[in-house]
Formats: C-alpha cells, sequence, structure tokens
C-alpha cells in the first residue's frame, strides 16, 4: 500500500507566544472571477513546533499531518528565512 504525499506550505509565523505551537499565515493570489484582477487571501494556521524555535516573522515550510489537537494539523519542518 503507498501513502499519497503530504502537503507542504510556505508561510511567515504570526505568533509564538504557545507552548510548542505556532501560527502560521499562508498568503495566495487569487484571481476575480469577474474583473480578472489579483488579489492576495491569507489563512491561519495552527502548526507543531516541537523545540519552540520558530520566532514571529519568520519564513517556515510546514506539512500536513494526523489531528494533534482541536485545531493543529500541520507539523513545522524547516525554517527557511530567518526574522530581520
Amino acid at each position: 500500500m503507498n501513502r499519497n504525499l503530504r502537503k507542504q506550505r510556505e508561510g511567515i509565523v504570526s505568533s509564538n507566544s504557545m507552548h510548542k505551537t505556532i501560527s502560521v499565515v499562508l498568503e495566495r493570489k487569487v484571481k476575480h472571477p469577474i474583473y480578472g484582477k489579483y488579489m492576495s487571501r491569507s489563512t491561519k494556521i495552527l502548526a507543531h513546533d516541537e523545540k519552540n524555535e520558530c520566532k514571529v516573522g519568520d519564513k517556515v515550510r510546514v506539512m500536513e499531518t494526523r489531528p494533534l489537537s482541536k485545531r493543529k494539523r500541520w507539523i513545522f519542518v524547516d525554517l527557511i528565512e530567518k526574522a530581520k
């Protein structure tokens, strides 16, 4: 039996005040159905950060996983870019 690949996304850490949890904002561009203009849309997710290594403003990669709590379904994979 083969497992499908898990989704991976890149986003910016917006909060790290929780224990072993980070809040990540995912940005995407969506084309308006009538006017054709590209609009910016964002989604906020909670991700598991085992070592508490992420800071606010860091660019991170997260991966989909099994539900870890009521709202946590993603885990922190690696740090792409540190906050300035």
